[in-house]
């Protein structure tokens, strides 16, 4: 017990003490962050992310570094939908480039205690409900049907409609524009939000609904807790670096969607098969690594092959 409470406090502490060194020392004032940057810390939060699946290997065993690291390819493909949430949101409120980073920052470190709430609690219920987790599984079949049909795509984003800023705006003044990187600003004694504060509401809005796809489909592969968070979290914590090295070819990445279908159609199929014909965490991480390589590579043959269309995005 005492081990597994040091586990999760130290984890904890690490995220925390690599969010303010990003933070206070990185990028303390507020840049645009150029691709060769956004690369380099990719690269880093990759690298990071491998360490700890190989302590996980040593620690908890390989199956649990399997687990950890199946989760972590789930996640981290499902998450590059996020990144197109992202574009919409910041090209509708016109965000100017400096301030981005500071907004997914907030908005990232809110979508990680969110995720972490649901996490416990989707914990909680499978330990109580074990058959909870063929809800989850019948879940991902049909939200993978749907989008690979293109039905209930979240892209198109109405902030206006969105219920948490109409509440906001009912109970705090809003100033209509920005004040640098500031979220709060005093106007003749009074307080008011920024429009770049609006704007981390949305971010943190848009996470749930992803949250309600990402988090049952690690569950298929484990339902160890602390494997399920801290690949999530790892996943979560290159975003950032993700968004800024992608934000301009991220159309050309014309199959990956369908690819993510398969992958949460997969998933589901593995949660629902479980008693009749279990599928090992190596089969499924090799299905998984197989559909995103092969949606990627078409991705890019298709953007090679067509480029009169791909300038069209540009």
């Amino acid at each position: 017990m005492l081990t597994t409470v040091l586990s999760w406090v130290g984890f904890n502490l690490l995220i925390l003490a690599l969010l303010a060194l990003d933070l206070i020392v990185f990028n303390r004032k507020p840049h645009e962050v150029k691709v060769r940057e956004a690369l380099a810390w990719s690269c880093v939060w990759i690298a990071l992310s491998l360490l700890f699946n190989v302590g996980v290997y040593f620690w908890k065993g390989p199956e649990a570094g399997l687990q950890f690291l199946t989760g972590y390819l789930i996640e981290k493909s499902l998450s590059v939908d996020n990144l197109f949430v992202f574009l919409l949101i910041f090209s509708f409120f016109k965000v100017p480039l400096k301030y981005q980073h500071k907004v997914l920052f907030w908005g990232i470190l809110g979508a990680l205690v969110m995720r972490g709430t649901l996490i416990g609690l989707g914990a909680a219920l499978i330990r109580e409900f074990h058959w909870i987790l063929y809800i989850f599984g019948l879940f991902l079949v049909i939200t993978g049907g749907r989008m690979a049909l293109g039905k209930g795509d979240e892209r198109e984003i109405h902030p206006e409609r969105n219920f948490v800023v109409r509440f906001f705006r009912s109970i705090f003044p809003v100033t209509p524009g920005y004040h640098e990187e500031r979220f709060f600003v005093k106007v003749d004694a009074k307080r008011y939000a920024t429009l770049l504060f609006i704007v981390v509401i949305v971010i943190e809005t848009s996470d749930i609904v992803f949250a309600v796809d990402s988090i049952p489909a690690v569950f298929a592969v484990t339902t160890d807790s602390f494997i399920v968070y801290t690949s999530n979290v790892f996943a979560i914590l290159g975003l950032r670096s993700l968004y800024f090295a992608l934000a301009g070819i991220m159309d050309l990445f014309h199959y990956l969607r369908l690819g993510l279908s398969v992958v949460l159609m997969f998933v589901g199929a593995k949660m629902l098969l479980d008693i009749v014909y279990p599928i090992s965490i190596a089969v499924a991480l090799g299905v998984v690594a197989g559909v995103l390589t092969v949606s990627i590579v078409a991705s890019i043959w298709r953007a090679k092959s067509t480029p009169g269309d791909n300038q069209a995005h540009t």
